[in-house]
């Protein structure tokens, strides 16, 4: 059996669509690399931001709900979401945000790192760990952020769960995490190989009752190579008792479904076939994409979408 190599998106329930672009391009620098709809509800925006490349492991995608109610987080949800930077660009992120006039937290470390943590305008709890090399750096997502300081790709997520043991024991024994360290609580897994976004963090209680909404996270992905390995950890998952749903086509991957012991909601999505499967490289998250079930409803569908716009410094 394989083994999970990482993250592979995170998504979350969101305020405004335009507040949540001006945020995280804007702001935080990512690159808007997918503007589509939720399948399921077509009159919602599915709005996916990561690095330039669009890359697993770099994905966090939103459905802006704005007449949800506001959420919060707590027991049974991933409670918050990690990104890497480089080691000296705390102080960057630090003063972009006090220019902007933008809240965060004191500076703190977590084994042996400096973490930033802040929240997303909806209350989305976030955070900047503080560890990659400085040096040769990928292709900044948007102009506007250098590249040196730019967000690379996920670090971790934080899970918090009223029995933290159960949700280890699926980690390490199914998916081939390992346990890292604890400290103050927390039990730190991580997936082997060198892919990004390989943490998990898993902390227990006390904590709030959780309540969905915007400003919580929906669900958490991991990563299978391809629609063969899926298939196998859909057997493996079922195989231990745990309701999986069906492989579903979400046209830039493919998907299943099920609850973790802890009530997360895990999904396993493939790295095929990306982002550009519908629109190049140089121009991703421009046009409204629309899977061939849901082109004939074009007309409809964006009679029913707010206008939006991209940023091009921070908002």
């Amino acid at each position: 059996m394989p083994t999970i190599s990482g993250i592979h998106h995170i998504s979350a329930i969101a305020g405004p669509p335009q507040q949540n672009v001006d945020f995280y391009v804007g702001l935080l620098g990512l690159r808007l690399v997918k503007k589509t709809v939720n399948f399921d509800d077509p009159g919602t925006y599915h709005l996916y931001y990561g690095d330039y490349l669009g890359q697993p492991g770099t994905l966090l995608t939103f459905f802006p709900w704005s007449d949800s109610l506001k959420g919060r987080s707590g027991l049974g949800m991933a409670t918050a979401t990690a990104f890497s930077v480089s080691k000296d660009s705390l102080d960057f992120w630090m003063s972009r945000f006090a220019d902007a006039a933008y809240e965060f937290q004191a500076p703190a470390e977590r084994f042996g790192v400096p973490v930033l943590a802040f929240e997303a305008p909806d209350g989305l709890p976030l955070e900047l760990i503080a560890h990659l090399p400085d040096g040769d750096v990928p292709r900044a997502p948007v102009p506007h952020v250098p590249a040196e300081h730019a967000i690379r790709s996920f670090h971790s997520a934080t899970l918090t769960i009223a029995q933290p043991e159960n949700t280890a024991r699926l980690l390490i024994d199914t998916f081939g995490y390992a346990e890292v360290g604890e400290e103050d609580g927390r039990l730190r897994l991580q997936a082997p190989g060198d892919a990004h976004a390989t943490v998990i963090d898993l902390l227990g209680p006390p904590a709030e009752r959780s309540r969905m909404g915007y400003g919580t996270v929906h669900h958490i992905a991991f990563r299978a190579k391809d629609e063969e390995e899926q298939q196998a950890w859909r057997e493996a998952v079922a195989s231990q008792g745990y309701n999986v749903t069906a492989i579903l086509d979400r046209q830039y991957f493919r998907s299943i479904y099920f609850r973790e012991p802890g009530g997360v909601l895990f999904e396993i999505a493939t790295d095929p076939p990306g982002f550009t499967k519908d629109e190049p490289l140089e121009t991703l998250g421009t046009d409204l994409k629309l899977p061939p079930w849901l082109e004939p409803q074009r007309e409809r569908i964006e009679l029913r979408l707010l206008d939006l716009h991209l940023p091009t410094e921070a908002s």
